[in-house]
């Protein structure tokens, strides 16, 4: 251990309670080998391992362990995660007066034992009356980049994000539901490293860059939910995306079932996109290489295997990782297009926090009051006859949303958990009666919110973020 990290060590030792002390990290080093550093906010232990020689572990290998007690350090955490495997590196994030930032990053040699170690320590009772939760952790490579107009193609934006940033490797981007020859509005950037997204958003993101003659908005995108092997193994559902919005769950069957009559079991079409069930996997593994790339109703179409996705694990790393998982054990399925967290409309009502889901509303309608002089003449009309840009509320968005579909209104249901500062946390559930039955029966969003009015309005971002645009 040299003098930068005993100095390190003791800076913390001085602050610490418990058995957490410098004699019980020192021990732990001599007995595994690892050094240990404090740098930039975070502990490493390891990384690499004693005797290591090559590159570090793929992505997949690393996990992120959210709500770690304040006053525990390396001497526990270590030897609780090491029963999953290897440990190559294991960072603590540090608060300056020496307690931990409540979460961590866990770095094993493989990803079956980063894996196994989601298995076996999530929820897992660290402490009595404290459970820690624990999922994958991936560097984000991604950034989406919003108010693009819509009429630039995929190498249009390519090109030019090769110009203004570097280390770019591919711009995804989608059609429009209603249009196939323009985009969404917004593309997402794949770039080669952790680091050089990072320097892309440090220099896109004051507001004032501009592409093409309009101001752009960047931010990470939600990184793809990353399933284990086996799972896949098991799915039988396809994701067919980019289908015309006249394409009926009919004519999906009926093309699908093509390749063998009786195949399909069901069909459920949100908008551009569905979920094909099959009876068999052999059955779905085959349509998907069949139906890939075909044309239905004049559109090509793309077709890959639906993520499912077990909501209980779609941690977060929010602020220091204390927000703790919805209590139910909720399965829905999933595709990259679906996790977007970003679309061009802001909801100025929602407080920033909430801004990393915008729901896909149209133009911003003037806000503003006007005087309201005696005798003017009023006429009763119902919110129905409006026109959307007229709601502010994403709340307000679907029910009109609904209404213009003749659909039942949304119901809401509320759950709560709370955080380890004793803090409640509220989600809604909402459920759509007119299409709650398949794989999207309800809509939750991944973030809890402290106040009832945000919790709300957040779930009814995320649902008309999954329905699509009017």
């Amino acid at each position: 251990m040299n003098e930068e990290n005993i100095d390190g060590t003791n800076g913390c030792s001085k602050v610490r309670t418990g058995t957490q002390n410098e004699a019980a990290l020192l021990a732990l080093m001599e007995k595994t080998g690892y050094n240990m550093v404090q740098e930039n906010g975070q502990r490493k232990f390891g990384g690499p391992p004693p005797g290591w020689e090559g590159p570090p572990p793929p992505r997949g290998c690393e996990v992120f362990v959210g709500k770690i007690p304040r006053d525990m350090y390396e001497d526990e955490l270590v030897p609780v995660f090491e029963r999953a495997g290897k440990i190559y590196e294991f960072r603590l994030m540090m608060e300056f007066s020496g307690e931990n930032r409540g979460y961590a990053f866990v770095m094993y040699t493989t990803k079956e034992e980063a894996q196994l170690a989601i298995r076996i320590l999530n929820n897992y009772e660290i402490r009595p009356g404290k459970f820690i939760g624990v999922c994958v952790s991936l560097d984000n490579c991604r950034l989406f980049i919003g108010a693009i107009p819509k009429e630039k193609k995929k190498e249009d934006i390519l090109d030019e994000m090769r110009k203004v940033t570097e280390g770019v490797v591919d711009v995804i981007v989608y059609p429009s539901a209603t249009d196939k020859t323009k985009n969404r509005g917004f593309a997402f950037v794949e770039y080669e490293s952790h680091r050089a997204a990072a320097m892309a958003r440090r220099k896109l993101i004051p507001g004032t860059f501009q592409l093409w003659g309009h101001t752009i908005q960047v931010d990470w995108a939600d990184p793809e939910k990353e399933v284990d092997e086996e799972t896949m193994q098991r799915v039988k559902v396809l994701y067919v995306r980019n289908l015309m919005i006249s394409t009926t769950e009919e004519t999906i069957k009926a093309e699908f079932n093509k390749f063998k009559p009786g195949a399909v079991e069901r069909v459920k079409k949100l908008r551009d996109y569905a979920f094909v069930h099959f009876f068999n996997r052999e059955d779905a593994v085959a349509a998907m290489s069949v139906m890939n790339g075909k044309c239905i109703d004049g559109a090509s179409i793309e077709v890959t295997l639906a993520k499912p996705v077990n909501k209980e694990n779609t941690w977060r790393q929010h602020l220091n990782g204390q927000i703790s998982p919805n209590s139910e054990n909720l399965i829905v399925f999933t595709n990259k297009e679906e996790n977007h967290p970003k679309t061009l409309g802001k909801l100025p009502a929602l407080p920033a926090r909430l801004n990393g889901q915008h729901s896909p509303s149209p133009p911003e309608v003037e806000r503003c009051t006007y005087p309201f002089y005696p005798g003017t003449k009023l006429t009763p009309i119902s919110m129905y006859s409006l026109k959307s840009s007229h709601f502010n509320s994403a709340v307000m968005h679907l029910d009109y949303y609904c209404n213009k579909n003749n659909w039942a209104p949304p119901e809401y249901y509320l759950y709560s958990t709370t955080s380890q500062d004793g803090k409640v946390l509220l989600v809604y559930k909402i459920v759509i009666p007119a299409i709650a039955n398949g794989s999207q029966s309800y809509f939750m969003p991944d973030k809890l919110c402290t106040t009832l009015e945000d919790a709300k309005e957040l779930a009814a971002q995320f649902t008309l973020l999954h329905l699509g645009p009017f």
